[in-house]
This record gives C-alpha cells, structure tokens and sequence, in this order.
C-alpha cells in the first residue's frame, strides 16, 4: 500500500475536523430566514442575530433531521449574538477564546435544512479589539478569506486543530468571525437578563457645525431622563465630553456601552453662546 499524499492527508484531517463539530450545528428557521447556529450551552443555541427574523416562530433543526421549536431568549444587534432555547440533549460543543494567527487556516462548519455544510478558507486579518458600527464591543477584529451563503451565517469557524474560535457572520464586504471570548460575554448576560444593558443619556442629538469643530444639538429631552435631572435643556449644543471635543453623534452614542451604565460623564455645552460644564450620571436605556 502506497503511503498517503501531503494533500491526502489533509484532506483526511479535515473531513475528520469538520465531522467532530457537524453534530453540534443546526439550522436556525425563522420568517423567511434561513440561517445555521451551534449549541453553545445544553438547551441554548447561539446564532447570528443579523439572520433571524425579527419576528414570527423560530425552528431549530438538527444534524440528525429532527426539529422543534425555539424561543429567543436574547439578542444583541451590536454584537450580531443571538440566543435561542431549545428542547433535545445535544452535547453542546466547547469555544476557545486563542484568537487565530495571520494566515492560519480557517474552516466554516455551517448547516443547510439541517445537512452539515463547510467552507475552508484563510484567516486574512487578525486584529485587535474593535466597536462595531452598531456600537458593540468585539474582542477581536478576525476576517476571513472564504465565500459564505446566507445560510451559513451564525456556523462555526475552526482553526486547523478543530478548536473552535468563533461565529462566522458577513460584514459588509467580507466575512467577519465573531470571537468566542465575545459570544461568551454576550450569550451569558443574555442568559442571564435577556438584553445587552447600554448607556442612555435621555437626549435627541442633531449633528451641527461650528467654528471650532462639531457640536450635537439637543433636539429633545427625555424628562425623566439622566440629562434633565443633570439640566441639560433642549437647544444646548454638546461640543465635549469629559473634555475631549467632541467627534460626532454616532462617536458619542458608541462610547455608551454596558461599561458606561452608572457612570459620570461631563458634557460641555453652549448655552446661549457661553460655555457650561454639566455632569450627567448616565442611565440604562429602556426597552423598546
């Protein structure tokens, strides 16, 4: 018997990876909306949030053809981490937080009705901590060179030694990996409450242009938000924050992550022309 080629190998070992982590990856059903998920604890599956409908019924379907029906128990838009409840005694499959290096090898296990599907690809950038356009904090930027359909958003993506480090969603352009040490964060505070707790300064922001830079113009004013009890009035233009000027309103409403939640922030305004110091405590913003 001939001795198996470099490339046969690693074709061995890789239908031998991808086999290890089919049976802990589903396909999420949900209105009009097709996309895969792993169970990350025993009754609870993670997926993308950007692929689940935003209502209607949830269907998990498993690696072994069976499916029952799911609940949300949370999701995070900034963050792109869902969670979902499930009935059945899938073995749950365990993250690595080791963020892959440059150019290491990367493998999509992804499902489609169910069936197990995979991608192999390439780690193509390998970063460090980043905010989300939505404002949500990812412990690592990881992007992949690889080809993802729709419906192998939210699948696992492996290193070459089978670890699983992350959730393979589509960004814009590319196809970014939300890592483990993010999905852990995420999913377990939304185990635990069912939302991603964010900072609210209870205040409707313009963006304005002045002579020394920007300004965000109070719109309006939540009356019976931290920014009215701190007295801050409609018409007030916000030109720094804790005494960095400020860079935009989408830049101020990033910095109000879970972290900011009780915190004290000092907003320089102008009023009426002149300068004033106002310390808001900031609040947690309400449900929708």
């Amino acid at each position: 018997m001939t001795e198996p080629t470099t490339l046969a190998s690693l074709s061995s070992a890789l239908s031998e990876t991808i086999a290890r982590a089919a049976p802990a990856v589903v396909s999420v059903h949900s209105h009009r909306a097709r996309a895969s998920g792993f169970v990350w604890k025993a009754g609870l599956v993670v997926t993308a949030d950007e692929a689940l409908a935003d209502e209607g019924e949830v269907e998990i379907q498993f690696a072994d053809g069976s499916r029952r029906p799911a609940t949300v128990t949370g999701r995070d838009h900034t963050t792109d981490v869902a969670l979902l409840r499930v009935g059945g005694d899938v073995a749950p499959i365990k993250l690595s937080t080791e963020i892959p290096a440059l150019g290491s090898l990367a493998v999509i296990v992804a499902a489609d009705r169910g069936a197990p599907s995979a991608r192999l690809g390439m780690v193509s950038l390998s970063g460090a901590p980043w905010r989300s356009l939505r404002g949500g904090e990812i412990d690592a930027r990881i992007e992949l060179d690889v080809r993802l359909r729709y419906s192998q958003q939210g699948g696992l993506a492996l290193n070459a030694a089978g670890e699983p480090f992350g959730m393979a969603v589509l960004g814009p352009r590319r196809v970014l990996t939300i890592p483990a040490a993010t999905i852990e964060r995420v999913a377990t505070q939304l185990e635990k409450s069912g939302r991603i707790a964010r900072g609210y300064l209870g205040v409707g922001l313009q963006p304005v242009r002045l002579d020394e830079g920007l300004g965000a113009m109070v719109m309006n004013v939540d009356k019976v938000g931290p920014s009215a009890a701190a007295g801050i009035r409609q018409g007030d233009v916000i030109v720094a924050v804790n005494g960095e000027k400020l860079s935009g309103v989408r830049a101020l409403s990033r910095g109000l992550g879970p972290q900011s939640v009780g915190t004290v922030v000092e907003l320089t305004v102008h009023r009426g022309g002149e300068p004033l110091n106002v310390k808001v405590t900031v609040g947690e913003r309400p449900e929708t």
